[in-house]
């Protein structure tokens, strides 16, 4: 490599921070592929980041205990719901168990949640499916259900 060299390699380190700090504040519902945006909402869900996991999707249908599952609720209401949600909580595992496109630009993700709520010893295991929208190139959550 010719001039510019030594520049591009004092920058090299600023560059690797930067694309990190993307990479961790990335939402979770916005990702290039179906699995990336699978484990983006898992890191989402175990830092109990309601954010990062609805990130800037409009709308979204949530069909969780306190949450009208009939219709869909915006963006900062479905933070603010997810956020009573999880805050009670201590995650004690999170696995993807099925990443499936179901048709041209429509997403499904499966995930196994264990957890406690706090306060107790009793292990609670819950199923959460994930639906996402491709939009722009990128996966959108577009709907959130738990199950026991």
């Amino acid at each position: 490599m010719s001039v510019g060299m030594n520049t591009r390699l004092h920058s090299f380190p600023l560059i690797c921070v930067a694309a990190a700090a993307f990479a961790v504040g990335a939402p979770a519902a916005a990702q290039g592929t179906l699995p990336e945006a699978a484990e983006q909402a898992r890191q989402a869900w175990l830092a109990h980041n309601p954010q990062a996991l609805v990130g800037q999707s409009p709308s979204l249908v949530l069909q969780i205990p306190g949450a009208d599952p009939s219709s869909p609720v915006g963006r900062a209401q479905a933070v603010e719901l997810l956020r009573r949600y999880l805050r009670p909580v201590v995650e004690r595992g999170l696995d993807v168990t099925v990443i499936r496109e179901v048709e041209p630009g429509k997403g499904f993700v499966e995930l196994t949640r264990r957890y406690v709520v706090a306060g107790t010893t009793e292990l609670r295991r819950e199923t959460l499916f994930l639906g996402f929208r491709l939009q722009d190139g990128r996966w959108a959550l577009a709907e959130l259900r738990s199950a026991p």
